[in-house]
């Protein structure tokens, strides 16, 4: 199970560093299509509407069949190269803190490990420290995935020497507040209802079989991602629309455009040209993403600990659970 446990130490930190890691790589392949829809509706200024007609995207069916026509299948997969550093670099360094602290906490403190408040503590602080890690590669990810056609950036390394040079090196860490902000109740909730699914699906269903387990965790990250998605989810708006603050020029193409001062100045102008419908744009494609990226993080997190174990251990054929 996710975070330490005193009754099953087959898996170090730094193994539960490479697990977090391939279950990032494996999971970013499979979702980044919707994260790109997300990026998309996030960025748009005008309402998601049909009856809008200055908007370029309707709905996730009309965006989809939109970004296809125009820049074709490949559309889904733009910025995946830092995308997946971005996947790889979090997960590895998300996951090595969560279970050096969760160990911390049992060993240094009147707390047990598998305390939900204890996840919920952790995992936003060990989410926080992987933000400020690859926050820059976060940033040109969001780049390559809101630019249009003609490309502004061709390549990793054209996007980053221009960004350099142009915005200077503070650019990388653009939005970085807002994500601080979001990322920790967000990756708290995350492993926080993790943690309580997962009790309670024990109580629920006590008789059930080893071969269940692996669907268990992916219902159960599900559902946790999805929850807490909801709950943080206007502050990841925010985060995008500074993300891409310099880079107006390439959005034309997508409709209208905005300058933003900071976190607060740029809150105030959603909410004013907005409404507060505009805190929640790209919600949909965002809570599918959630479901999956949050249920096969789990998943894939879990599948490889157990296979590290079963590896270190010929007698111990998966990660014993909670």
């Amino acid at each position: 199970m996710v975070g330490y446990d005193p009754e099953a130490t087959c898996v170090s930190t730094v193994e539960a560093a490479a697990a977090g890691s391939a279950s990032g790589l494996v999971t970013r392949v499979l979702v980044s299509p919707l994260d790109v829809l997300k990026i998309r509706f996030q960025l748009q200024i005008e309402q998601l509407s049909s009856r809008n007609p200055t908007a370029k995207y309707h709905g996730i069916l009309q965006a989809v069949q939109r970004i296809f026509g125009e820049e074709g299948l490949t559309a889904f997969w733009k910025g995946h190269v830092p995308a997946q550093f971005l996947s790889i670099g979090f997960g590895a360094v998300q996951f090595m803190a969560f279970e050096s602290l969760t160990e911390l906490v049992h060993k240094a403190t009147s707390f047990t490990a598998r305390d939900s408040f204890v996840h919920l503590v952790c995992g936003g602080l060990a989410a926080c420290t992987a933000t400020v890690a690859v926050h820059p590669v976060d940033t040109l990810r969001t780049r390559f995935a809101a630019q249009g056609e003609p490309k502004i950036y061709l390549s990793l390394r054209h996007a980053v020497v221009t960004m350099y040079q142009t915005e200077g090196p503070r650019t990388f860490y653009r939005g970085l507040t807002p994500t601080l902000i979001a990322i920790f109740p967000y990756a708290g909730l995350q492993f926080f209802f993790y943690n309580i699914l997962q009790q309670f699906s024990k109580w629920a269903i006590p008789a059930e079989a080893k071969n269940r387990a692996n669907i268990k965790n992916l219902v159960c990250g599900s559902c946790a991602g999805v929850v807490s998605k909801s709950l943080t989810y206007p502050l990841d708006v925010v985060k995008k629309r500074l993300q891409v603050g310099g880079f107006e020029h390439a959005r034309a193409a997508f409709g209208q455009v905005r300058t933003y001062g900071g976190f607060l100045d740029c809150m105030t102008q959603i909410m004013r040209e907005e409404g507060p419908g505009g805190f929640f744009k790209g919600l949909s494609p965002s809570l599918l993403k959630a479901a999956f990226s949050s249920g096969l993080i789990f998943f894939w997190y879990e599948l490889f600990c157990g296979l590290l174990c079963a590896l270190k251990s010929p007698d111990s054929t998966k990660r014993k659970e909670g």
